[in-house]
C-alpha cells in the first residue's frame, strides 16, 4: 500500500493535486490518500489575548473551510482518506507528516509563475522540497494572474533600477 500526502489550502490551484490524486487511486485502489492543511499560528499579541480551546476552534473551522472542496472533490467519487490538521509553519509541517506518516510521496500543486515570481515569493513548494526526502510531485495548477506574470517581475526590475542609482 502506497501513502500520498496531499496538502491542499482551499485554493482553486490546490484542488489540481486532489483531482490528480483521485485519478491515480481509480488506476490504484491500494493507494492511502492523506490531505494536510496546515493552519498559521496566531501572533503572541493574540495567544495573549485568547484561549488556546478558542483558538483551536478556530484553527479547525477554518480547515474545514480549507478541505471543504477536496473533501467534496474525494467524497463525490467515494475515494478514501485520512484528514490532518496542524498548526504552525506550511513547509515544516508538510515535511514533518510525510515523515511521520511514512508517505512515499507529496504531491502538491502550484500556480504556474515564473521563476523570479517564484524567488520574491519564497513558494511553499520550494521550501518543502527543500526540507523533505520524500518525493514531492508538483502538478501545475492555473496560470498565474497578470499583477503575478507582469506586475511583481516589473517591481523588482523597478527596485533593482532604484538602488542601481542610488550606488551610483
Amino acid at each position: 500500500m502506497s501513502r500520498v500526502l496531499v496538502p491542499p489550502d482551499g485554493s482553486p490551484n490546490s484542488l489540481h493535486g486532489v483531482r490528480h490524486v483521485a485519478r491515480e487511486f481509480m488506476k490504484d485502489r491500494e493507494l492511502e490518500i492523506h490531505l494536510l492543511n496546515i493552519q498559521r499560528p496566531f501572533s503572541s499579541e493574540v495567544v495573549r489575548f485568547t484561549g488556546r480551546r478558542d483558538r483551536m476552534a478556530f484553527h479547525q473551522e477554518q480547515a474545514e473551510k480549507a478541505l471543504g472542496p477536496a473533501r467534496q472533490a474525494l467524497d463525490r467519487s467515494g475515494i478514501p482518506y485520512t484528514v490532518h490538521v496542524e498548526v504552525g509553519d506550511r513547509a515544516d509541517c508538510i515535511a514533518d507528516a510525510a515523515r511521520r506518516l511514512r508517505c512515499a510521496r507529496i504531491v502538491m500543486s502550484t500556480a504556474r509563475k515564473s521563476s523570479l515570481v517564484r524567488w520574491v515569493e519564497d513558494s511553499v513548494t520550494n521550501q518543502v522540497i527543500e526540507r523533505t526526502t520524500v518525493p514531492v510531485e508538483v502538478i501545475a495548477g492555473d496560470a498565474a494572474s497578470s499583477l503575478e506574470r507582469v506586475g511583481i517581475p516589473a517591481g523588482v526590475g523597478a527596485g533593482l533600477l532604484v538602488l542601481g542609482m542610488a550606488a551610483d
